[in-house]
């Protein structure tokens, strides 16, 4: 348990480090030349992340405690649906406390948000297994036998969970240099500070456990992160923004180590995503037009609705 606690205390550690960089550290001469007409307002853009929010909180206290928003925090899901398949995961003690903390965390976030914007109710969200089942069997190419349940245990779930708060990481960072407003700024930031440390803590817990051979499947959990890694970078179709535990030294940090305990380019900064890759990847369809995966009916707000009527 040491062990576990202490590298994921350095994780976030170094994750929030980062994030306190000021803008005094880049040159005024890229900031001006980078500046430009945003696509989306702000109120969309803080607006938007309510469906991860949602995803998240309702997949981290299903899985901990077995019940979700609708007991812990019904002020908050506006009158949507429950979500389909959510169920109690068998989790060892420390994943468990890990995984409710996590849970807790994003009620936070969703009445930090819907404290700035108005929002949409929950959307349907599909957190069965068979969901969770197609995304492997999408990442791996083939139908995985017997299909894989992220409920079934700790080293499951943990993997299951590596698909989602990476995503959010990626589009909070996206969303950033398009804020024109000190409120949305304020509130970005502090969400991706705990998202980003949330996706550490999840990599390096399995990072620990990254030659594990996931049963039965014969494969190692480093295998499984690169797979699901490359699927997003697939479905969101738009270069690499993605990586598993382990890569090619050429792509580790400073191209010294094979070791990739935290997912970032050449210079070590997280990769940015628009929404429009953002749905792509949470359809599990490529296409933001084309709702599935976790949002069978599509995800909600003005952005995505935009999308689904065009």
């Amino acid at each position: 348990m040491a062990l576990y606690i202490s590298r994921v205390t350095a994780s976030i550690v170094v994750l929030l480090a980062s994030l306190f960089l000021t803008q005094e550290s880049y040159s005024s001469i890229v900031i001006a030349n980078n500046a430009s007409t945003p696509k989306y307002s702000d109120y969309e853009l803080v607006e938007f992340p309510l469906n991860l929010e949602y995803l998240e909180a309702e997949f981290y206290l299903f899985g901990a405690l077995g019940h979700g928003l609708d007991v812990l925090a019904p002020n908050l899901t506006g009158g949507g649906p429950p979500p389909i398949g959510a169920k109690l995961a068998n989790l060892d003690i420390l994943d468990r406390d890990i995984i409710l903390q996590f849970g807790l965390q994003e009620i936070g976030h969703l009445r930090a948000i819907k404290s700035t914007v108005k929002g949409f109710p929950r959307p349907l969200l599909d957190l069965s297994k068979a969901s969770f089942a197609r995304i492997m069997d999408n990442a791996f190419g083939r139908p995985l036998h017997p299909p894989f349940d992220p409920y079934a245990n700790s080293i499951n779930y943990l993997l299951a969970s590596y698909v989602i708060p990476y995503v959010g990481l990626t589009g909070y960072v996206g969303a950033n240099p398009h804020l024109q407003t000190v409120t949305a700024k304020k509130l970005i930031a502090g969400l991706l500070g705990v998202e980003s440390a949330q996706d550490a803590v999840f990599r390096t817990l399995l990072y620990e456990r990254r030659a594990m051979k996931v049963h039965p499947y014969g494969e190692t959990v480093a295998e499984f992160t690169d797979r699901i890694s490359a699927l997003r970078d697939k479905l969101g179709n738009e270069g690499l923004k993605d990586e598993g535990l382990v890569v090619p030294k050429e792509l580790g940090a400073e191209g010294k180590v094979s070791g990739n305990i935290l997912s970032a380019n050449k210079d070590s900064l997280s990769y940015p995503r628009t929404p429009e890759e953002i749905l792509r990847i949470l359809y599990d369809t490529g296409d933001e037009r084309v709702p599935g995966g976790f949002f069978p009916k599509g995800a909600g707000g003005a952005i995505a609705r935009s999308y689904l009527l065009s």
